[in-house]
């Protein structure tokens, strides 16, 4: 069993899927409280769910791309079962995590996509380094970035981890943070080999939540 907030069927916002068609299933609960958070109602609550129902629920939809997100999904150890039962099914899966919990046991069939906390985030001291070691060439890092000190201190930790040479790399405007143009501007400036991306969902609808 799974705590789950829901299980909605939207446009992929973020990450190289970005646009596509797909299953979301959010998972309850985060140990992290980052200051800019949009998915606080998933820290509580939510509704015990057997892996069973959740694949039955998922053949309501047309699509072959899942993302497992929370909260943070890997807080239930349960997730590592529904990555993988997932995949044996012949989905595209993501997992999006915080970077604060191990990665070391997710499927490698799944891309990953985890967050490094910036200072700004008020988080940065979860974030959990030896997930670096665990990434494969299709996952992906993401750096929510608050201002102009986070964009500094994100260039010091790619060049720190080297990062660029492992993975894909995103640097993400916190939303209603900082502006869109002056972190593309920043990007072009310092010509670095980043992935620029804003939130689409939050473009087409504004921040409610199942978008």
């Amino acid at each position: 069993m799974l705590k789950i907030t829901e299980i909605f069927f939207s446009l992929q916002g973020e990450t190289r899927t970005v646009g596509l068609p797909t299953i979301f299933i959010r998972l309850t609960g985060c140990p992290l409280r980052c200051q800019y958070c949009d998915t606080a109602y998933a820290f509580s609550g939510g509704k015990n769910i057997s892996i069973d129902e959740i694949l039955k629920t998922l053949l309501k939809y047309n699509t072959k791309y899942v993302t497992v997100t929370g909260g943070e999904p890997l807080a239930q150890k349960e997730c590592l079962l529904l990555l993988t039962q997932l995949c044996d099914r012949g989905y595209w899966v993501s997992l999006e995590t915080s970077g604060a919990i191990s990665t070391v046991d997710v499927d490698p069939r799944v891309v990953k996509i985890v967050d490094i906390k910036t200072p700004a985030s008020l988080e940065s001291s979860k974030n959990n380094f030896e997930n670096i070691a665990y990434l494969l060439p299709q996952d992906q890092i993401k750096f929510v970035i608050c201002d102009r000190a986070d964009y500094e201190w994100s260039k010091k930790i790619m060049d720190q981890f080297k990062l660029i040479e492992k993975c894909e790399v995103l640097f993400s405007p916190s939303y209603q943070q900082l502006s869109y143009a002056d972190l593309a501007d920043w990007i072009l400036k310092d010509q670095l080999s980043v992935r620029f991306q804003i939130q689409l969902h939050k473009v087409i609808w504004g921040d409610v939540p199942g978008k």
